[in-house]
Order: structure tokens, then sequence, then C-alpha cells
């Protein structure tokens, strides 16, 4: 289908760049010339919203008739919300950054637990005082439980939504700096499973770095930001070769190890670096050469960085590309703390935090349906 849609794109592009025009000689013997910039608005309005994303922005600079066409039909994804979590009651606060609106919403059901991880507008939580461990969608009110199981210092994820047969719960804790328990159950499982696993390299994990699962692996950092691998398939466990990511010497200050956000995007393991002195870094892992690289750009990518998970966006609008969003907002809520490479600084000026002095469990990002309004 992609291939088909690009064919059409080069063919329309062609036609219009090579100005060929059709012609037809009127009674006075003139030629009357036609465009493809002339197609009908309603068949030019279904060819371009077939195209995807990157074709659609292509074709809108063919001219100024199609930039106006390709923008009504062009869709944006969604971007995540961030959600705020009440120290008190059932009133929970969600702030969209792309309108810099706040919606809210009651959700009893999370009375006395702690949320651990989300994902595909899920919400893993705990209860501690029943050590029920349980998956709840805030926009559909859908609840699926987990086996008990006590939670101490470990660090929790899950592959996917659920819903799906391929969801994996995944927890981690340090027993050693050689040693490390690693916790596995998926819905339906009577109970979990749980096996102790040696590295041949130490690994001390840590509450403030949330695992991450990429291309049906769970990866882990370190505190000090070594890189360990879960495979849940083979239940194998491994910390790779691979040297925390070379930041500059005055970027480890006070609570730097508390200032690293790390997710995935289309396959790839990004890393956020910050600083209270210093701009964000960012760093890609190549596996073929077991090394981090720094980026100068996110090419167009957007990162939503918390502590309990980070996640990352394409296609979203445009003062959004680009950008690290941050779970922190200024101005009584009208405005997200972000990052833009594009023009090198942070949005509003002069906010360089030290994130590890941020409250760790008072927010988390999360991806709302499309029509969530509906829900609240």
């Amino acid at each position: 289908m992609a291939a088909t849609k690009k064919r059409k794109l080069k063919l329309l592009a062609e036609m219009v760049n090579g100005d060929e025009r059709t012609a037809s000689e009127d009674g006075k013997g003139r030629l009357e010339l036609q465009t493809w910039s002339d197609l009908p608005l309603e068949l030019l309005e279904l060819i371009l919203s077939n195209l995807t994303f990157e074709d659609n922005v292509r074709a809108s600079v063919v001219c100024k008739r199609w930039h106006k066409v390709a923008i009504s039909v062009r869709v944006m994804n969604q971007s995540p919300w961030l959600m705020y979590i009440p120290k008190s009651g059932c009133l929970y606060e969600f702030y969209d950054p792309s309108e810099r609106k706040i919606h809210s919403l009651e959700l009893p059901e999370l009375r006395g637990c702690r949320v651990c991880y989300t994902k595909q507008g899920w919400l893993l939580l705990y209860r501690r005082r029943t050590h029920l461990v349980f998956f709840f969608n805030p926009f559909t009110r859908e609840t699926i439980n987990l086996p008990s199981y006590e939670l101490a210092y470990e660090i929790m994820a899950f592959s996917c939504a659920p819903t799906s047969t391929n969801c994996v719960v995944f927890s981690i804790k340090h027993v050693h700096p050689t040693v490390v328990a690693i916790s596995t159950c998926h819905p339906g499982a009577s109970e979990w499973t749980i096996v102790n696993h040696r590295n041949r390299l130490p690994f001390v994990s840590s509450i403030w770095d949330k695992p991450v699962f990429c291309s049906g692996l769970f990866y882990c950092l370190s505190l000090t930001g070594w890189l360990g691998v879960y495979d849940p398939g083979r239940r194998y466990w491994k910390v790779l070769a691979v040297p925390p990511p070379r930041c500059p010497e005055n970027f480890f200050v006070k609570n730097w190890w508390k200032g690293k956000f790390m997710t995935e995007h289309n396959g790839d393991l990004l890393v956020v670096y910050t600083s209270q002195n210093k701009n964000p870094m960012i760093y890609k892992l190549y596996r073929s050469e077991l090394a981090w690289k720094e980026m100068e750009s996110l090419r167009g990518v957007t990162i939503f960085a918390s502590f309990l998970s980070s996640l990352s966006g394409a296609n979203l609008p445009g003062i959004m590309r680009n950008s690290v969003y941050f779970s922190k907002f200024r101005f009584f809520g009208k405005r997200c703390i972000s990052y833009s490479f594009d023009d090198c600084r942070y949005y509003p000026r002069k906010q360089q935090y030290d994130w590890g002095e941020q409250p760790p469990f008072e927010n988390i990002w999360i991806e709302p349906p499309r029509h969530a309004l509906s829900s609240i």
C-alpha cells in the first residue's frame, strides 16, 4: 500500500514539475492548458488523504493549492498526557501539552495504590496493603488482576497492553552486585516466576531507572549506567559490555544518577541525560558496535520523560517535534517544560532543573485514546 502511494505521488510530482500539459484546440485555434494542480478539489483531497504522513508533507510543497489541501487532510498523532497523582483523594489531573489544557477525572479505583509503569494507555499498579498487582485503564475503567506480589525495591515494566496474549510483566532488583532477582508474570497466570541470575559484570538496579521493552527484550540501566538485557522467551539475563555514555566530567554532579531517562522508538534504544548545569544529552544504542553514541538531533521524534516511564512519539504537531518534554509544567499549568534540539534551548527559558530533586511518584506520561475526552 505504501509503495503504491509513493508511486502515485512520484507520478503527480513529475507531471507538475515537468509541466506536462494536456492541450485541446478551441474554436479560435488557441490551446487550453491544464495542469495537475488543477485537479478537482474532491479528487485531490481523496488522493492526499490516503498518503502517509511523510508523503503528505512532501506533496504539500508542490504548490500553494496542494499545500492548503494537504494540511487540511493531514492526520497528527495524539500526544501523551501527563497524569498527576494526588497525595490524597481520587481526583486525577491529565495535562495535554499539545493543547495546553488540563482535564480532571475521578478514579476511586486507584485509592491506596502506587503507580509502577504505563504503556499503551494502561497503568500497572500496586496496592501496598494487600500486595495486589493489577492493570487499570483510566479511560475505559477496565481492570485486569495479576497474582499477589510483595513489592519492595523492585522496578517494573510490561511489554504491551494486558489485553494481548503476548503481554509479559517484568520486575528486577539486585540481591548483590553480581546477582539480580527477576520476576515475571502474565495476565491469567496463577503465580509469579522468580529466578536469581548471576552477572559477569556488576549491576546495581535503581528505582530511578525504569526498564524498557524493545524488540522483544527488556533493557535495564544500572545505577551507574551499565545496560542489562533480559529475554523473556529464553529467560536469559546478561549485563552487556557496553560502557555508559561518555558525558562531560562536570555532568556528574549531585543527583546525576536520578536524571537519566530511557525509552525506545521504532526499535532504537534512547537515553536522555540531564543536569542542572547542562542542556539535555541524547544517546542512541548501536547494538552492532555495542556502543552509545550522542545524537545532535531527534530527527523529528519527541521524547516524554518521567521517572515512572518515558515515552516517545512521531508525527506530532510541528512545535513539539525534535524535543524532550519533561514531567513538570509552569505558569499554572499553561506550559510544559521542554527542550528543543532545533533551537538548542529550554521552553520556557532557564529551566535547567536538578531533576533528581523532583518527587519521582507524583506524575507519569500516559497515552490516551484518540477520543479520550468523551470518557472524561
